[in-house]
């Protein structure tokens, strides 16, 4: 007998009030607003059965009355990305909820297929995300580029916004050619533990480097870290925003 369908619900928070880039959610390429874009990409991946738009601002929810998105208001108050997610996947019945992120605005949908996955196939994972190999030393040592590392079954170790490993001989300083990966912001996670998680205290290594998912790794929780040829870039400084631009527009 096959395996019962599970239900996946994408969830986009779009928060206005961003602290690099205040408004970003809403900027406009294209002629569409940089989270509209995230919306039709992420709609056109297969393994997803429904996506919404979180936000905490009245104005995103008017400018996407145009495309007719399907979008909610949540608590203004959340501290973070994930505490929004967790409001909209407490009133779902789908098992499997994903966090989008509203910035990514040339996000393929096939990289949100190949992080569903893990779920999919293995009851017992909690919580996936992608990982995309780079040897760019500029993007390696950017402490806004978060790096990981993982194991032979590809859980997660560590993530950082160091560059990890640390490569200490200088005969092996070829191996950056196959050894760095960035972490691709796209998590994946069972609703049960998603409610549990947000509910968690915030630990040690996410205060110091401000990376939510070590929150997970600080409790024991495996992440399942799959690694994609496809990269992405998140809108969170003008630099990237023209970057972006340029993309859309060509």
């Amino acid at each position: 007998m096959g395996r019962t369908k599970q239900k996946v619900l994408a969830v986009i928070p779009a928060r206005y009030a961003s602290t690099r880039l205040p408004g970003k959610v809403l900027m406009e390429v294209a002629g569409k607003p940089i989270v509209q874009h995230v919306y039709d990409r992420t709609r056109q991946a297969r393994l997803v059965d429904e996506c919404i738009v979180a936000t905490d601002d009245r104005r995103v929810v008017e400018a996407l009355k145009q495309f007719g998105t399907n979008v909610v208001m949540t608590n203004p108050n959340h501290p973070s990305g994930t505490d929004r997610i967790a409001e909209v996947a407490s009133t779902s019945s789908a098992e499997i909820i994903v966090n989008v992120q509203g910035c990514e605005a040339i996000i393929d949908p096939r990289m949100i297929d190949q992080a569903i996955q893990p779920l999919l196939d293995d009851p017992t994972v909690r919580m996936a995300t992608l990982k995309h190999r780079m040897s760019d030393m500029n993007e390696i040592n950017d402490p806004n580029v978060v790096k990981v590392v993982t194991d032979n079954k590809n859980r997660a170790l560590y993530f950082s916004r160091a560059p990890i490993p640390a490569i200490r001989d200088v005969a092996d300083r070829k191996a950056r050619e196959w050894c760095y990966y960035k972490h691709v912001g796209l998590y994946v996670y069972r609703r049960d533990f998603l409610l549990a998680y947000a509910k968690m205290a915030p630990t040690t290594l996410e205060k110091l480097e401000k990376l939510e998912q070590l929150r997970a790794l600080e409790n024991g929780v495996e992440i399942i870290v799959t690694e994609t040829e496809f990269d992405s870039i998140g809108v969170d400084t003008m630099d990237a925003f023209l970057k972006v631009k340029s993309l859309l527009e060509r």
